[in-house]
């Protein structure tokens, strides 16, 4: 699905044109447009907008939930794994009916090491450092030793072939390499201290590889862009988000975008990251009062983000008053937004017309459905049709699609027209429609009667 979508935007145009079906002049009863009403869809929907992490809260609108795994709580050995504590998170995640985020770490400062042990009994070198309040607790692994890199390719394997596509995962990022599985050893980069503890380029490139071949389906997202990992499908997070996100210093996240020349990445592959943890609360503010910041509505343009660790709107009481509601609408700027800005019934076809008014588009491809609903709101009559809504621009001119539906066998009457788009989680959240015709609870948007 994630290498369908690049074709989906060089396509567009060409598929607006395809699922119109025949030209006006061929239907000469065809029915009038009607316009829909626009208003700002949920904060929560699906796949984008503000995470916590892991956990029950009701204090802020979200759709996904974020967690750490340690590598040692599933590899046992060489291509032996233990998938109980990683599915018992998924399921509670779903539970509750969010998606999951997701890094596996093998050091994370300041908590045991992630190594799995059979490695570590084997002899593996590692190294002890005090960075970051670690004092000694982690380790960092020699990344360039040939079983450990044996490992992290069967383990990226065994991964793919368990959950690539699973409807519990919103995204994976990488992770495994470097400090908190960000891919970075800094200061240990051979220029801050001499030693450079990141495995070298052509680990790197093994380890990228493997990820592309092991996943089609859920997307995966890289904490840098680089030449490595430029051509593949994959996406980037800035897990320093509004902090070191601006250019022009070299460092930081859209400046590393576009020496890379990935500034358009986003429209095949999504961004995400986290806000900077030091700023997560003082930014919704008025006037804001961090001491370090940068604009939050700059980054989220100049990034196209889709979706932020910001677990500060969600601890404690979480926010209230105005705070909340500009941090609401923050979490609602980002990703995709879509609305029908038209619709067309007739008694055996359907035709919308659908816009993004968001900053990405939406990345997954989830299928979308018709139905007729009677006058007693019952539903009568289910149409699924092959429209996709995957990679539609921001910015773009209205996508149409169209479908003939089977009217044959209902009563004489009259009926409403509604759509919606699955999730394929059972009792995940419904993607809203940006419109006035949107049932908000049921994730049917009404178009019409017929």
């Amino acid at each position: 699905m994630r290498r369908a979508l690049r074709l989906t935007v060089a396509l567009l145009t060409a598929l607006s044109l395809t699922a119109a079906g025949t030209p006006a002049a061929a239907h000469p009863a065809q029915p009038q447009w009607k316009p829909l009403a626009y208003t700002a869809a949920p904060a929560d929907n699906p796949l984008k907008g503000f995470l916590p992490f892991a956990g029950d809260y009701q204090t802020f609108p979200h759709s996904m939930e974020w967690f750490y795994l340690p590598l040692r709580d599933v590899m046992t050995g060489p291509r032996q794994f233990r998938w109980d504590a990683f599915d018992a998170q998924l399921n509670a995640i779903a539970g509750r009916g969010h998606q999951a985020v997701f890094r596996f770490y093998l050091d994370y400062p300041g908590k045991p090491t992630g190594i799995p042990q059979y490695l570590l009994d084997a002899g593996l070198l590692t190294r002890p450092y005090p960075d970051f309040g670690n004092n000694g607790v982690s380790v960092s692994p020699d990344y360039d030793d040939p079983r450990l890199v044996d490992a992290l390719e069967n383990f990226i394997t065994a991964l793919g072939r368990r959950y690539d596509g699973d409807p519990r995962i919103g995204y994976i990022t990488l992770g495994l390499i470097g400090f908190w599985g960000e891919w970075h050893t800094w200061p240990y980069d051979g220029w801050t201290q001499p030693e450079n503890w990141m495995p070298g380029t052509d680990v790197l490139s093994r380890i990228l590889a493997r990820y592309e071949a092991a996943f089609d389906r859920t997307f995966l997202l890289a904490r840098y862009p680089s030449q490595q990992n430029k051509p593949l499908n994959v996406g980037y997070h800035d897990d320093s988000f509004a902090f070191e996100t601006l250019p022009p210093t070299s460092w930081h996240f859209v400046q590393r975008l576009i020496d890379e020349g990935v500034t358009d990445k986003w429209r095949t592959q999504p961004i995400g990251g986290e806000l900077r943890p030091e700023i997560q609360s003082c930014l919704w503010d008025e006037p804001v009062s961090c001491t370090q910041h940068e604009d939050y509505a700059e980054s989220v343009t100049q990034t196209h983000a889709t979706w932020l660790i910001n677990h500060a709107a969600f601890t404690g009481t979480g926010f209230t008053g105005d705070k909340y509601q500009r941090a609401v609408a923050a979490a609602r700027s980002l990703g995709y937004e879509l609305t029908v800005t038209e619709a067309a019934l007739g008694r055996d076809r359907v035709s919308v017309r659908v816009a993004n008014r968001g900053v990405a588009p939406f990345y997954a491809g989830w299928g979308t459905e018709l139905a007729a609903v009677d006058s007693h709101g019952r539903i009568v009559r289910r149409w699924h049709t092959d429209w996709s809504l995957t990679g539609i621009q921001p910015g773009q001119d209205p996508t149409t699609l169209s479908a003939r539906i089977d009217t044959r066998g209902l009563r004489p009457g009259h009926y409403s027209i509604v759509m919606r788009v699955d999730n394929p989680l059972r009792n995940g959240i419904p993607l809203r429609f940006a419109n006035t015709a949107q049932n908000t609870g049921t994730g049917w948007l009404t178009l019409g009667g017929v």
